[in-house]
């Protein structure tokens, strides 16, 4: 059965054994296996903390968490009531539809409409619809937003962001091509042009690239894996190394070492869409078997 609907997630399984699992809380992934060309052998690509909570109590610390409609505090007026990261991944999403189901691969549809919680912070009317994609070698995720309001009423301003947790050695992970991008490091509270031609994490890293390529490569020795994105502008790499990972209460011990974020986003700006349209970002996630880019 390529799609199984539990009580409180949704199983995809490809045919040529490629797996990913998907809770309906937060609509977070917080499982995808998959082998490369040269390994066929499936293995998990994503980190979630062993001290993350997957009860429904609060957002997972791993995997795929959705950030809408603000990333990070809230800066918007229309957000003055949110906390960070928004909503989106701490609500009770519906499943929808299977879309797609055949050889190429597995699909299905998430839904979020806004309840009485989310209405007492977040006025604006809207539909979030979330499509993941199950292939051989690839998962996919595409957020699509819709303004439902009134043909009086006017636009709704969001922010949105994948926050991959990629399963990757910290300390030898390299994220290209990123050279020449502006670039916000919230670490040094400073504006800053990307002189390097691949970006570690060896150190404490919070960078958010504005206009970026749209497409990543993450290496390390032995593996890694390609991001493409679509209506995405931004990137933000990090990882809190031991400085500020220790002080994160659902973060394992050591987790800092095993992980890098490459969240592609709309977050510098927001998006502002009319009544009655519909805006889709999405991410493509390739199994690669890259070498380690050269710094």
């Amino acid at each position: 059965m390529p799609v199984e609907h539990l009580n409180d997630r949704i199983l995809l399984k490809h045919p040529k054994g490629s797996s990913a699992e998907i809770l309906l809380y937060g609509a977070s992934v917080i499982s995808w296996k998959s082998g490369s060309i040269s390994n066929p052998a499936p293995q998990e690509r994503l980190f979630v903390s062993g001290k993350s909570a997957l009860d429904g109590s609060k957002a997972v610390r791993g995997g795929i968490p959705v950030v809408f409609p603000c990333f990070g505090a809230p800066s918007h007026p229309d957000h003055a009531k949110l906390s960070q990261h928004g909503f989106a991944r701490s609500e009770k999403w519906n499943f929808g539809v299977v879309v797609m189901d055949n050889d190429a691969g597995v699909s299905v549809r998430l839904t979020l409409l806004p309840n009485e919680g989310i209405k007492e912070k977040f006025e604006q009317p809207f539909q979030l619809d979330y499509v993941v994609t199950l292939a051989e070698h690839q998962l996919s995720t595409d957020l699509h937003v819709k303004n439902t309001g009134l043909s009086t009423a006017g636009p709704i301003n969001f922010q949105a962001l994948f926050h991959n947790y990629i399963l990757a050695p910290a300390n030898e992970v390299l994220v290209t091509p990123l050279q020449g991008v502006s670039y916000h490091d919230k670490v040094a509270a400073a504006d800053k042009v990307e002189t390097r031609a691949a970006v570690d994490v060896r150190s404490f890293t919070d960078s958010v690239y504005e206009n970026a390529p749209g497409k990543y490569q993450v290496t390390w020795p032995g593996g890694g894996v390609e991001v493409r994105t679509q209506h995405l502008k931004d990137v933000v790499v990090w990882n809190p190394q031991k400085e500020a990972g220790s002080k994160i209460g659902d973060m394992e011990e050591g987790g800092w070492e095993k992980y890098v974020c490459v969240e592609p986003g709309y977050v510098r700006g927001f998006v502002s869409l009319a009544t009655g349209e519909t805006w889709t970002g999405g991410q493509v996630i390739t199994v690669t078997d890259g070498l380690t880019s050269k710094v």
